[in-house]
């Protein structure tokens, strides 16, 4: 393209994100129009895609981690002609069930990678998918996989601490598929960024193990000579591009004005005169729109001959790589978890809940030796979450399949959103249940995105000990159960352990959070039934001999309180039924007869688990006994504890016998 060409296409971009904004009269113009020269050279000169086939495997990804400059993106989808971003779709921008929501939504439009907007996120999000593109070339050739990963961030993005463990991971392990695009333009919602930041990115990610340079990226040539130079890059690679944010504005460019809000009609008019784009809203002149369309096309040689390429492959590999990327479990994991499960019915495991799901990950492995990838923000010999047969992943071990993630639990979390949308893998990443707060934006972005992570979140209560009340969650499953489209599970025992991580890895709508002990718990479950009494939450683990008077509900280890709280109970001539509860909000979920199935009659019902009462109340009602948390745990041993705040079979008789009475 000639200089002008160029200008004339970005101001294609510009113009658009300028009219939707002002149509919407809400919206962030400034950064598409500041970053539409560094989209126009990638787009057009190195950005592998067909905009024909945007779910082709073998294409670039681009992640628009500066969210709130969406209309870049929903310009690009336009202008190289997605099928499904019509200028209709441009024109609605920021309304109800639009194509174009306020932030990019991947599970709403085509061609959108992932759901960005919390600042961060993209970026760390990406560095998932430029590792499975490694991991999956390691496993199926470059001929099959061989792309990279372009981020366009903003300095909210870099200011993030996510963004940190993120570009620390990536150097670690030598992610040279990967190009950050930083659009350095110095300004905030609150003004310029020195007013709470001075820090030299460009120093910050070399000292992490990048490429690292800065250019003028309102220069075209600039621009593709950095991209050309990060694409032979043995490191990945941020290219910080000095921009104005509201690039054409006259009185608003490189200001606070340009980034949140409207230009309004006057300073609209006024840059569109300035960068000669036509006044008419939403015009794209007809030559520039077809330069777009070519270069949406231009992809179209390269993914038919990677289908020839794809097609040479042996039959059994083929499908292997076509099930994988449908997120299908192969039939040798219903298998594996069968033989397991019998397993453990010949010869009982009496041992803590996270040794419990290492014995079924062993088990998972051997079926899914290339897929399963599990990793561990540290801690892996107290979460257990690493296969005997596991290799530990790196930049020279790219066959590696369990990942150390360091003390980052939210860059984990991220990578594993990413990992899960690049496809070709079943990620789970582990910590104690009590850093989930350290990982709960990526976690709910997982929810929202529908993407079937895993989390293995072990020292699940007061029952972790002398680590004291720091270490010991109380308010977390409540927190996690809260989150819309979380599935969290808390088994009692190893048969239930093995239960829901069948059901965790067969669940491609959401994620899901196996909640484990460090204690020992008995192992209680006697049958394991084909359907999988923990797929509704909630079943009668044992019934009541004769007609039940109590209903005792509880999940992970205070089952064995209920079951001894039951066998009290029945030496006073009262008969009680036990209801184990692995996922209360699964079973909560489940048609109104059901629930009421399952809850029962019994006048009396407790619920029993260490931790908040909260959503309990939909079970045994308000009036309902809770044996459980009120308040912050303490230091001391396990079973001390649980003496300390009253979580007892002897409370739970108590309890009932007085409401009895």
């Amino acid at each position: 393209m000639t200089q002008v060409d160029h200008t004339r296409m970005a101001n294609a971009i510009r113009g658009l994100a300028m009219d939707a904004v002002e149509k919407a009269n809400s919206g962030h113009p400034g950064l598409p129009m500041g970053a539409a020269d560094i989209a126009t050279v990638l787009f057009t000169q190195f950005l592998k895609f067909d905009a024909a086939a945007p779910g082709w495997p073998d294409r670039d990804r681009f992640v628009l981690s500066a969210g709130h400059g969406s209309m870049l993106l929903y310009a690009l989808l336009y202008l190289t002609g997605n099928k499904d971003m019509t200028l209709d779709e441009i024109k609605r921008f920021r309304q109800v069930d639009s194509l174009t929501p306020g932030h990019p939504e991947n599970f709403r439009t085509k061609g959108v990678e992932t759901t960005t907007g919390p600042l961060g996120q993209g970026i760390a999000t990406a560095v998932g998918m430029a590792l499975a593109e490694k991991m999956l070339a390691a496993e199926f050739g470059k001929k099959i996989v061989e792309h990279h990963t372009y981020v366009l961030v903003s300095d909210g993005d870099l200011m993030e601490g996510v963004s940190q463990e993120a570009i620390a991971l990536a150097g670690v392990w030598r992610l040279n598929k990967m190009i950050v695009l930083y659009d350095d333009n110095g300004i905030s919602i609150d003004g310029p960024t020195s007013i709470s930041d001075s820090v030299d990115q460009v120093k910050r990610f070399k000292a992490a193990g990048w490429a690292a340079e800065l250019i003028d990226g309102q220069d075209q040539a600039a621009i593709t000579a950095a991209i050309t130079r990060a694409q032979k890059s043995n490191k990945p690679s941020l290219i910080a591009c000095k921009t104005t944010i509201g690039y054409g504005a006259p009185k608003k460019a490189g200001t606070a004005k340009a980034h949140g809000e409207a230009l309004g009609a006057e300073e609209l008019k006024a840059a569109k005169e300035r960068l000669g784009i036509s006044p008419e809203p939403f015009s794209v002149p007809d030559d520039v729109l077809q330069a777009w369309r070519t270069a949406g096309a231009r992809g179209a040689a390269a993914r038919q001959e990677w289908e020839a390429r794809f097609a040479e492959l042996g039959p059994r590999k083929r499908a292997e790589f076509e099930r994988r990327l449908r997120h299908e479990r192969p039939a040798s994991l219903a298998r594996a978890l069968r033989d397991h499960k019998k397993k453990l019915l010949e010869s009982p495991l009496n041992i803590a809940t996270r040794k419990s799901s290492e014995a079924a990950i062993d088990a998972i492995a051997e079926a899914m030796p290339f897929e399963f990838v599990a990793g561990s923000a540290d801690l892996t010999g107290s979460n257990n979450n690493k296969a005997k047969s596991a290799e530990a992943f790196g930049a020279k071990t790219p066959k590696g399949r369990f990942i150390h993630y360091g003390i980052r639990e939210h860059g984990m979390c991220a990578a594993l959103n990413g990992i899960y949308l690049h496809g070709g893998f079943a990620p789970n990443g582990a910590t104690f249940l009590v850093f989930t707060d350290y990982a709960r934006p990526a976690m709910r972005l997982a929810a929202l995105m529908g993407t079937g992570v895993t989390y293995v979140m072990t020292h699940d209560s007061i029952g972790l000990g002398e680590d004291g009340p720091t270490h010991q969650p109380v308010e977390h499953l409540a927190a996690l159960r809260a989150i819309p489209n979380m599935r969290v599970f808390r088994p009692c025992d190893a048969v239930e352990v093995a239960e829901c991580w069948e059901l965790a890895l067969s669940r491609t709508t959401g994620p899901t959070v196996l909640v484990l002990t460090r204690q020992n718990l008995p192992q209680l479950r006697t049958s394991a039934p084909a359907d999988n009494p923990c797929g509704q939450g909630a079943y009668e683990l044992i019934a009541a001999q004769g007609d039940a008077k109590v209903s005792l509900f509880a999940s992970g280890s205070e089952v064995q309180i209920a079951v001894a709280a039951q066998k009290q109970l029945a030496e006073r001539g009262i008969a009680s039924r036990v209801v184990s509860v692995p996922s209360l909000e699964l079973l909560l979920s489940l048609p109104d007869a059901k629930q009421k199935t399952i809850i029962g009659t019994a006048p009396v019902k407790v619920a029993i688990e260490a931790a908040v009462r909260w959503g309990w109340d939909a079970v045994i009602g308000h009036d309902g006994v809770f044996i459980g948390m009120h308040g912050f745990g303490e230091s001391g041993k396990a079973a001390d504890l649980f003496k300390h705040f009253g979580i007892t079979a002897e409370t739970a008789v108590n309890a009932v016998l007085k409401r009895l009475a």
